[in-house]
């Protein structure tokens, strides 16, 4: 308002969408659309209120789970901020507060960060992007990129095959990847609702999609690529090992998110036969699930062998007849988990021990 004296009512049409605070700063709280509306007290020549709208659309979302002020670290600033809103309604920080995701913002969300200060909970800090397709919703994290050193480390033990090696060093651009590997309920809402459009030999909406051939996995890339607008593909082995290591969070863990493959990986040890739903065992340091056993992930990249120099951003072997595939599965041994582990198949390959995990670069 040119005079001071007018004042400014934001309103929100789907507040569980987008919410709207006092000065008209939005607040995306989950995918969809909503329509905001200022109205000033100030009155028309024909006796109205002075209004506008503006229709806003969340198609993608972002979280920070324990990072609540967005500092790149989870501390006690973080516990100041939640506590903050809780007593003054204060959100000069852009984000939700609702830590946990429970739906409110109350001292289960304090309690969220205090766990991660007090005990090291993965996944604090993390950013997460939320996608939507046919209603179906999918998270991708985000991992700084960094250097690391790239195959078989001392931790992965004395007795790795040899072809991880030579260790070498590998810097990578930041990017995304798949909180999960692609969920069976997320390639029907690509690929088509039925019966047949869904390969996988153990069904389940949230069982990983199996039994895809690196080809037909594109083709699923293509298609969800030309509903979202994004572009999605598959991650290099470079970018899987990273992130499976944990990226710059990485705390030198021989599975992905441990040392111990019970808590983080489904594979001939618990399985019990079978593919699993995904997030039933821990995450890794990015909060990333399901890198070490459930089922095989094809890698973007031709297999070779490894060289001793360091590479940026390295995309695999320039020629060759097979693809990479990492990660470990149900039916297989624990050695088949471990982060450096290496295996390979041609592109026309499937079986329900193989399936995909998403990544996008960062724009």
């Amino acid at each position: 308002p040119s005079d001071a004296s007018q004042e400014v009512t934001w309103t929100s049409s789907n507040p569980s969408v987008v919410a709207v605070d006092e000065v008209g700063l939005l607040f995306a709280k989950s995918l969809g659309s909503a329509t905001i509306t200022a109205t000033s007290n100030a009155i028309t020549s024909s006796g109205e209120n002075l209004s506008a709208t503006c229709d806003v659309v969340v198609s993608r979302r972002y979280s920070y789970n324990n990072d609540v002020n967005q500092d790149g670290a989870v501390t006690a600033a973080d516990v100041t901020a939640l506590y903050d809103y809780l007593l003054t309604g204060n959100m000069s920080y852009i984000t939700t507060s609702d830590v946990n995701d429970d739906g409110a913002v109350n001292a289960a969300d304090v309690t969220s960060v205090y766990e991660e200060l007090l005990n090291g909970t993965t996944g604090g800090g993390s950013i997460v992007v939320e996608y939507e397709v046919n209603g179906v919703k999918f998270n991708m994290v985000r991992v700084e990129g960094g250097t690391f050193m790239m195959g078989a480390t001392e931790e992965q033990g004395g007795e790795t095959p040899a072809n991880e090696r030579p260790v070498h060093e590998v810097t990578l651009s930041s990017f995304f990847i798949g909180e999960t590997e692609v969920t069976q309920e997320l390639w029907k809402a690509v690929m088509g609702s039925s019966y047949f459009s869904n390969p996988s030999n153990h069904k389940g909406d949230l069982f990983p999609v199996e039994q895809v051939t690196w080809s037909k996995c594109n083709t699923f890339i293509s298609n969800l690529n030309q509903m979202t607008g994004m572009t999605f593909r598959m991650p290099t082995e470079a970018e899987w090992e990273y992130a499976a290591r944990g990226g710059q969070k990485s705390l030198g863990y021989k599975y992905s998110g441990s040392d111990n493959i019970d808590d983080v990986a489904w594979y001939n040890g618990n399985a019990g036969g079978a593919t699993h739903e995904v997030k039933t065992k821990a995450p890794n340091e990015l909060g990333i699930y399901d890198m070490s056993g459930n089922v095989w992930e094809w890698c973007q990249d031709i297999y070779g062998s490894y060289s001793a120099d360091a590479q940026t951003n390295p995309t695999g072997a320039t020629s060759g007849s097979y693809r990479v595939m990492r990660g470990g599965k149900y039916d297989g041994v624990s050695d088949n988990c471990r982060v450096s582990y290496r295996n390979y198949q041609k592109a026309s390959y499937s079986h329900a021990v193989l399936g995909l995990r998403l990544v996008l670069s960062e724009e």
